[in-house]
């Protein structure tokens, strides 16, 4: 059952060929990691949407408070038999039916789906390999409108199937500066001996919930120096480790890049800090 603006509703019923986000890709989704009934990071992941709707030039509807898309979130977690599991969770958010790309109408609407996860917290992914390689048939352009989560996600369509048709596991993205940005599915972190480098999101990267966490992980770590710098593509063979964030996989190392093989000791070493967060939250 999804969860379509407080209903709930088949998952086939809930959309017409006139909504927004089908037709134009207006809309912003949140992708949640809701760990038996708790949703993490959720302060994190609210405040970015707000953000986000702000810069679409979105009207936030006055009930959408913290408190109330939490209970809508838990609702359709609940419904769907999975309060005593871990949950993935979609929350879109478009501008509703109607107009060309001039909405007609100032609406919100959204709607929630949700699917089952088999792990609680995050754990280190004992993959006997992980590769990864540039994508270069597209380029992100830096700005405001590439470090929102959208709908419009063309290049990570592109990239994905291209990563699947030469055999990657993921794809790291280039800005038109021709600078490493992220990956198709999260932000990127490179590791030279005890500094740690990840881009900035004036790069054009995502302004994932997950890379906050970690940034903050390394800046309390007191082994580690962070730096928000652009990342050349001739830095990754030079790096120690690589390793991709989000908030479903938590730390995803990657271990093949081209010809160089990475360690994951750094990586498993803020894995384990990110979860000692967790338990302490």
């Amino acid at each position: 059952m999804i969860n379509f603006n407080g209903q709930l509703v088949e998952d086939s019923k809930f959309i017409t060929n006139e909504n927004r986000g089908y037709k134009y890709g207006d809309a912003l989704f949140e992708t949640l990691k809701v760990v038996h009934g708790k949703i993490l990071f959720w302060e994190d992941h609210y405040f970015r949407l707000m953000a986000s709707m702000r810069i679409m030039r979105m009207e936030i509807p006055m009930n959408f408070t913290m408190e109330f898309l939490e209970a809508e979130i838990l609702k359709t977690i609940n419904v769907n038999g999975l309060a005593k599991s871990s949950a993935r969770v979609r929350l879109n958010i478009d501008r509703g039916n109607g107009g060309k790309y001039l909405p007609k109408e100032k609406l919100i609407s959204y709607s929630i789906n949700v699917e089952l996860l088999n792990t609680d917290f995050y754990t280190t992914l004992t993959l006997k390999t992980y590769t990864v390689d540039l994508y270069k048939d597209y380029f992100v352009a830096p700005g405001l409108l590439s470090t929102l989560k959208t709908n419009n996600k063309a290049i990570n369509v592109l990239g994905s199937i291209y990563a699947e048709e030469n055999d990657f596991d993921n794809c790291l993205l280039l800005n038109t500066n021709k600078n490493v940005v992220e990956a198709l599915q999260g932000n990127l972190f490179l590791v030279s001996g005890e500094h740690i480098k990840t881009p900035p999101i004036e790069d054009g990267c995502l302004n994932g919930v997950m890379r906050k966490q970690i940034v903050d992980v390394i800046l309390n770590s007191g082994d580690y120096v962070l730096e928000e710098a652009s990342i050349s593509p001739f830095e990754l063979q030079k790096a120690d480790e690589l390793f991709i964030t989000n908030v479903i996989v938590g730390i995803q190392p990657i271990l093949k890049y081209r010809k160089k093989e990475f360690k994951t000791k750094v990586s498993e070493d803020i894995l384990k800090r990110l979860n000692t967060k967790l338990r302490l939250s």
